[in-house]
């Protein structure tokens, strides 16, 4: 009798916990840049359901990804680590060991129901790490443009009692568009906002308005998500997080570490916790997003892999001052993104960003940042292809065919060159007067203190959480294997002058 009173009380405890503990639902478009939203004030889109839960808790407007490319970022503010703290998970199209645990791993080991639909962790191989399933969660499945169907699974499927956590991953707004898309839907070229960093002609508004349809898109899903949590009655206790994965995917954006590439949206809601129309500008990485969900969902990391966030929870349920720190930096960086280069080499990026400032380390200055332009038709030795016909790390769109095309015209020649030709170890931007990154002030007198400042900075930090680039150089990276297609180009000069240097990819033999 004893031992069935003392069960019973076990049982009760269990349940209140489990009904004191938050829900968590995430909506993670793919390639979407701030400030492109409407609580932004942006005028090119409309994302009422952004917006809402923008309202109904906070707006961040100093959001960053750990990395411009989606699986390396997703897979950093999964484990709540560096890109350079996951091995092959901090890379693009690789794998993602198990050791490696993802809040969603820590959830479900806690008594959570987890799940995703649409794009979780990838592209890459989990199950080559020992995964059974994707790193967000099991799937409930769906097909684009019907992701709510899944989540109304999930639901179904959620054992009673038992809190949530749910990851949608759209595929909104990732090329290809459209095209013309955003025209038929009413939206004029006038409308469009062309960022510094893009020549402004109607071929390039016209492709930046079929992106900010995506986006509507994007946000009328996050609104069947959010109309199915409403009707379970789910929606008080439950922590909602609507953001995007890596910058938009125009050339100078997405896979670079200039503000478009790293800069998101980001809006929080926890009805029951989170006051209403808060704006925090402090700066907030996504790993700290990942502690945070850590503190609210009383979940840990194991000490062998801690997470590298600080949590700002406090700050948004107004026990502090929602902008402490505001002048805290973040740190982000890249590796390998697509096949882009001979022997599908990376291009190693380090930065970071203060409020006011953001230094870009390259790494290796001898590399093309989008690609040598021109790659062998086949494997090695085949017919070489078209002149422009390599940049694969800027995704295949109207954009950049405008600007191969207007290369010569002077007007043209400042925006093709800023997203494909080389670029120095150092790159400083002032992000207060040029959020676009044109002018570089590394070499610039009255800004070098600032420039040896930060570069100290982002060693330091690169030093004390173990990065191999700031350690031994990093090739260990380039042993990585990439799951997908991969692209051969001629032997670019470095390698014909000091073949020693070539990093070893030992994945890539037998594929020649």
């Amino acid at each position: 009798m004893i031992r069935l009173i003392k069960l019973i009380i076990l049982l009760l405890l269990q349940k209140g916990i489990a009904s004191e503990r938050p829900n968590l639902l995430l909506m993670i478009s793919d390639d979407q840049s701030f400030p492109h939203a409407s609580a932004y004030g942006s005028k090119m889109v409309s994302t009422p359901n952004f917006d809402k839960i923008a309202s109904q808790g906070g707006l961040f407007t100093n959001a960053f990804c750990s990395a411009p490319g989606c699986s390396p970022s997703r897979a950093a503010f999964l484990t709540g680590r560096n890109i350079w703290q996951i091995e092959h998970a901090g890379t693009h199209a690789s794998s993602f060991h198990k050791k490696y645990l993802t809040f969603m791993d820590l959830l479900k080991e806690s008594g959570y129901h987890t799940g995703h639909t649409g794009k979780g962790w990838g592209p890459g191989n989990y199950s080559d790490g020992g995964r059974e399933n994707n790193p967000a969660g099991p799937i409930y499945g769906s097909k684009k443009g019907n992701y709510s169907e899944g989540f109304s699974k999930f639901i179904k499927s959620k054992p009673k009692g038992s809190p949530f956590a749910f990851w949608f991953g759209s595929k909104d707004p990732h090329r290809s568009f459209e095209k013309g898309s955003g025209q038929k839907s009413g939206k004029t070229l006038e409308q469009a906002e062309v960022p510094s960093f893009l020549p402004d002609s109607p071929i390039i508004r016209d492709d930046l308005l079929d992106y900010a349809l995506e986006i509507e898109r994007f946000d009328k899903d996050c609104g069947k998500m959010l109309e199915l949590l409403k009707k379970n009655h789910l929606d008080d206790n439950t922590i909602i997080i609507i953001t995007s994965d890596n910058g938009m995917a125009f050339p100078y954006a997405k896979a670079n570490c200039t503000e478009f590439g790293i800069h998101m949206p980001l809006a929080i809601s926890w009805k029951s916790k989170i006051p209403t129309n808060q704006i925090c500008e402090k700066l907030i990485s996504f790993i700290d997003i990942t502690a945070t969900i850590h503190e609210a969902m009383s979940i840990s990391a194991p000490k062998r892999f801690p997470i590298m966030g600080k949590s700002f929870l406090n700050n948004i349920i107004k026990l502090e001052d929602p902008n402490i720190d505001t002048n805290s930096p973040i740190y982000a960086g890249r590796e390998r993104h697509s096949s882009s280069r001979y022997n599908s080499l990376g291009y190693p990026q380090r930065c970071i960003r203060t409020d006011e400032f953001l230094y870009i380390k390259n790494f290796r200055p001898e590399r093309w940042p989008a690609g040598p332009g021109q790659k062998f038709s086949g494997k090695p030795g085949s017919r070489l292809g078209p002149e422009h016909g390599g940049y694969h790390d800027i995704d295949a769109c109207p954009s950049l065919d405008f600007m191969i095309a207007k290369q010569k015209d002077p007007e043209i020649a400042k925006y093709f060159q800023l997203a494909v030709n080389k670029r120095p170890k150092e790159q400083l931007f002032n992000i207060q007067k040029d959020p676009g990154c044109l002018v570089n002030l590394s070499n610039d007198p009255d800004h070098l203190m600032i420039r040896n400042k930060l570069s100290q900075q982002l060693n330091a930090y690169l030093t004390e959480t173990k990065d191999p680039r700031a350690l031994n150089g990093g090739n260990i990276f380039e042993t990585y294997k990439r799951y997908g297609g991969i692209r051969w180009f001629p032997e670019p000069e470095w390698v014909k002058t000091n073949p020693k240097s070539v990093p070893k990819t030992p994945w890539l033999k037998g594929k020649k």
